[in-house]
């Protein structure tokens, strides 16, 4: 999962927007981004963080600067530890050419001190768009380690893994209707990216767009006809 290799997946499995959220680190948006210069593709930069609770929240940025600020704030509330690459691998930082400038020591896998509602705040505070990470699994999701989702979170959005269609999912948690809600691929390797995707109404490719699309503003929206 190097950059290059990332951007050519996603073009050939014809997608026009990406967001790149890797556990509790934003050190490889940069070099995603760079990658992708010259292609059509948009690159979000975002990054996925374990609150205090075990909750995946995924933030996403409309640059990389915001991207690295959340991360310095995780970094700072990242529980103790270093990675054993033997049982999760190496965390690799890479540049826009494949090239490994070197490796992430930190126990990327652990949680962080911040709760739920510090982790949403500041992700908004950095003007970026804060979504529940895969409800419909049970593994840190908010409906599996909460129960539900609180009435005092300003969340913007829910994703649904590719497991379970977005009308399974409307389904089953109608009481949540009220969220606009995204099916993605949540890649962990090259051949998962493109394996479900969301469609967004849009004028052109950027963040304010991808924000009105979750909101239906002037005619933007979310299709799920493909779902």
């Amino acid at each position: 999962m190097t950059p290059r290799k990332i951007v050519r997946r996603a073009l050939d499995a014809v997608l026009s927007i990406i967001a790149l959220t890797d556990h509790n680190s934003a050190q490889n948006v940069t070099a995603v981004r760079a990658a992708s210069a010259g292609t059509p593709l948009y690159v979000v930069p975002g990054i996925e963080i374990t609150t205090s609770e075990e909750v995946h929240v995924v933030g996403l940025f409309e640059s990389c600067r915001a991207a690295l600020d959340m991360q310095d704030l995780v970094f700072d509330h990242l529980m103790a530890g270093t990675n054993d690459e033997n049982l999760f691998g190496l965390q690799v930082i890479a540049n826009e050419n494949d090239e490994v400038e070197g490796f992430n020591t930190r126990l990327l896998i652990g949680s962080t001190s911040l709760n739920v509602n510090r982790t949403v705040e500041a992700i908004h505070r950095r003007n970026g768009l804060a979504i529940f990470a895969h409800v419909d699994r049970e593994a840190n999701s908010i409906l599996g380690q909460l129960g539900f989702i609180p009435d005092d979170i300003r969340i913007d959005c829910l994703e649904i893994s590719r497991n379970v269609s977005i009308d399974e999912a409307r389904a089953r948690y109608g009481e949540y209707g009220g969220y606009p809600m995204i099916r993605s691929s949540d890649s962990h390797e090259l051949k998962d990216i493109g394996t479900a995707a969301t469609a967004f109404i849009v004028e052109r490719l950027d963040f304010e767009e991808i924000g009105m699309a979750l909101t239906g503003a002037d005619g933007r929206g979310i299709s799920h006809n493909h779902s």
